[in-house]
């Protein structure tokens, strides 16, 4: 049987875009570098023990004492492994992933929920990029966008996605259809039905998606590490080349402290957002 030249195909699509949207992966570049600086800047802005105090008290007002101390405490020991630059860097990459991620998701998922046509035709893509090794998305990051930050963003973006997309569809879906039809019996709008009924109600599935999206951020963005994304992730990839187990734990604790803060917080907003719906 002959072979179907889909590496060819898949070649020639990614020359012609080489060829004719240069000037948009530019713009999406300068775009994407711009939010991860201004991040940077933001969090490195204060000195490490006024932001670890300043987290503490937002740990507190979202999750109590246990969060407020185990974010005191971990931060502190990223500030003393020597870390610090490294964490917000990581930090930046991940909370500039989440919210594109968010910004494009959902609309998204709101578009398939209204939309059965759009919804046959994008789930299926969902389950293409939740399979697809995450390996694979650096090669295309790569060669639009060289190497460097933007194409971490990006791997981090497409690999990120799928859960908000896929629970902001299944939060709308499992709205009571009664009360879409007394939203429509009082003269509702397609608009003030979506946003004054459908997304409250969906909002505890759809935050859902949203933490998953910042945890998958934060596991790309180490693997991006490899295309010259800077942070804790590239630590861990030389520590691994180097064979270093003592500095490979150590980066390695340093992203499960990120990771159980990041997980908490967004848990703990959700649980107030529940609350105040009630």
């Amino acid at each position: 049987m002959q072979k179907i030249p889909l590496d060819n195909w898949v070649e020639t699509l990614v020359g012609w875009m080489e060829d004719h949207l240069t000037f948009l992966f530019d713009i999406i570049s300068g775009a994407i570098e711009g939010i991860v600086n201004a991040f940077t800047w933001l969090f490195m802005l204060p000195h490490p023990f006024l932001f670890i105090v300043i987290l503490g008290i937002l740990a507190y007002l979202v999750g109590r004492w246990p969060l407020a101390l185990f974010s005191v405490v971990g931060f502190l020991l990223i500030y003393n492994l020597d870390y610090w630059s490294q964490t917000m860097d990581t930090l930046s990459l991940v909370i500039t992933s989440a919210l594109i991620s968010v910004v494009v998701g959902i609309p998204i998922g709101i578009w398939c929920a209204y939309s059965k046509g759009a919804a046959r035709i994008i789930t299926p893509l969902l389950d293409f990029m939740q399979t697809m090794p995450a390996f694979v998305y650096l090669l295309p990051a790569v060669f639009f966008f060289s190497l460097g930050v933007v194409p971490g963003v990006i791997a981090s973006v497409i690999f990120a996605i799928p859960p908000t997309i896929r629970l902001t569809l299944l939060g709308i879906q499992q709205v009571s259809g009664e009360l879409t039809e007394a939203a429509d019996a009082f003269g509702s709008t397609s608009g003030q039905k979506l946003f004054k009924v459908q997304l409250p109600l969906a909002l505890p599935t759809l935050m859902a998606g949203v933490n998953q999206t910042i945890m998958l951020s934060l596991s790309m963005v180490v693997i991006a590490s490899m295309i010259g994304a800077q942070g804790i992730g590239a630590e861990v990839y030389r520590a691994v080349t180097q064979l270093q187990i003592g500095k490979g734990f150590e980066a390695g604790l340093v992203v499960v402290i990120l990771a159980i803060v990041l997980d908490r917080f967004t848990q703990g907003l959700f649980k107030s957002e529940r609350k105040r719906g009630r």
